[in-house]
């Protein structure tokens, strides 16, 4: 499951447990982007604050994992790499889905390589808060489109409460709550946000 995780939330945990699900799948495994190329940088929290808050919010789920394969890869991190290096890691017997949002699963087609990753991979979009799933454009049988179990929670959201001092609570697991609370992530005088997050 690739994303930007900044931070990661129940939306997030809920749609990898659901497409394992109804993918049978062994495990899934947590991408956290590096130096995401279609982000401004500059506003993303650093690569291993969002894998480090990754780690924290799925220990509890023996089925997920967390990779460092892109937060460790130096310049803009592409999901074509990734899959390329994922195919090595697991061979070529091994089936491997990518699990995004609806959103990012929209851009898909600027994306680098658009039609190796259909090769490497299969694709499942899931439903995020203000994105209509849609598979139009994209190729037959290469994409599914889940429908979770309605969360309307962004990171974007967390971020902004963060800021206004809003708890986020219940919105992200105990531990990224706590993690933020002591990191000062998403305040920009660093100053803890104490009452508002407990």
């Amino acid at each position: 499951m690739g994303g930007t995780f900044d931070p990661i939330h129940h939306g997030h945990l809920v749609a990898g447990s659901e497409v394992a699900h109804l993918f049978h799948l062994d495990e899934v495994v947590f991408v956290p982007t590096g130096q995401p190329w279609q982000k401004d940088c500059s506003k993303v929290t650093p690569a291993e604050d969002r894998y480090l808050m990754t780690v924290i919010a799925t220990a509890e789920n023996p089925q997920f994992r967390v990779s460092r394969i892109e937060v460790d890869r130096a310049g803009p991190t592409y999901t074509i790499d990734t899959l390329r290096e994922m195919r090595s890691i697991y061979g070529p017997e091994v089936e491997l889905f990518f699990i995004t949002g609806a959103d990012a699963l929209g851009a898909i087609l600027s994306w680098r390589n658009v039609d190796e990753l259909f090769e490497l991979a299969h694709f499942v979009g899931c439903n995020r808060p203000g994105h209509r799933l849609t598979d139009t454009g994209l190729p037959d049988g290469k994409v599914s489109l889940v429908e979770i179990p309605a969360l309307a929670i962004s990171s974007t959201e967390c971020r902004e409460r963060v800021r206004k001092g809003e708890p986020i609570w219940y919105l992200v697991p105990d531990g990224i709550v706590r993690y933020i609370n002591k990191t000062g992530l998403y305040l920009d005088d660093g100053m803890a946000f104490g009452a508002g997050a407990g």
